[in-house]
């Protein structure tokens, strides 16, 4: 719920997936995020007051809020990794492909990340990952890629590294936090024997996937904002800020006036 510039985090990827066709979103929340739900709800005495002071504008943002996607809510009562929190959505889900966005990923493009690798699904019919390339010394902060490019910026993986030291990371292409995955990472998941923490880790899974042929990837055109990072985030608002079409003429010119000591 952390607002970049005027809207929390979690609105840009819930926006990011409406874009890209999917109507009905699937949140895995924990204790004390009960803000999350409310934030996509309809708010009777908010609409009722900017109605009341005239403050249209707000009002309809409000309301379009609201119905953005059909929203459903699963709890996952411990923190036990990201593999285990796409566990708790199994009964939601249904049988076909899902989509997974991670919410401290924040990507500008006109074409959404996600439509990126729905795209590429719908063509190779297997799991597909987003991808970027990295430098050398950042490896040791991502899972890194082995595989082959099959076309430029596909990747049919057939391993994953998770944050190896720079002289043996077999790429420079890490994961990131979009995926389109298939139902049968579920079973995959709930053979996967948990690792440090008690956590079951989605890369385990998707390393099953990959030594099976059933793994591809995408390098996602787009600007990468990592937003759980305080440095990156402070880089996004900074971005879009700039891009705000209210804010952003007046941003620049106050930027414009600072000065910095070398």
């Amino acid at each position: 719920m952390l607002a970049l510039v005027d809207k929390p985090l979690i609105q840009y990827v819930v926006e990011e997936a409406v874009s890209s066709g999917i109507q009905d979103i699937i949140i895995v929340t924990g204790r004390g995020k009960r803000a999350i739900e409310d934030h996509f709800d309809v708010a009777f005495e908010l609409e009722s007051t900017l109605q009341g002071t005239g403050k249209q504008k707000l009002l309809d943002e409000v309301q379009r809020i609201a119905r953005l996607a059909q929203f459903f809510y699963v709890r996952q009562k411990e923190a036990r990794g990201l593999g285990h929190a796409v566990l708790q959505a199994e009964r939601l889900v249904g049988s076909g492909a899902f989509a997974v966005l991670l919410g401290d990923d924040i990507i500008d493009h006109p074409i959404p990340a996600i439509q990126q690798l729905i795209t590429l699904h719908q063509d190779v019919g297997v799991a597909v990952i987003g991808l970027q390339r990295v430098t050398p010394n950042e490896v040791s902060q991502y899972g890194i890629i082995q595989g082959q490019e099959v076309k430029p910026g596909v990747f049919r993986i057939d391993d994953l590294v998770e944050k190896p030291a720079p002289d043996r990371a077999p790429s420079t292409v890490a994961v990131i936090g979009r995926y389109i995955l298939t139902f049968d990472i579920f079973a995959v998941l709930e053979r996967t024997e948990p690792g440090r923490n008690n956590e079951i880790q989605l890369t385990d899974a998707l390393r099953v996937l990959a030594k099976e042929g059933r793994l591809y990837g995408k390098i996602i055109d787009g600007r990468r904002h990592d937003a759980g990072d305080k440095l990156g985030f402070l880089k996004a608002t900074v971005e879009f800020g700039l891009k705000n079409p209210e804010l952003g003429p007046a941003f620049r010119r106050y930027l414009e006036t600072l000065r910095f000591d070398a």
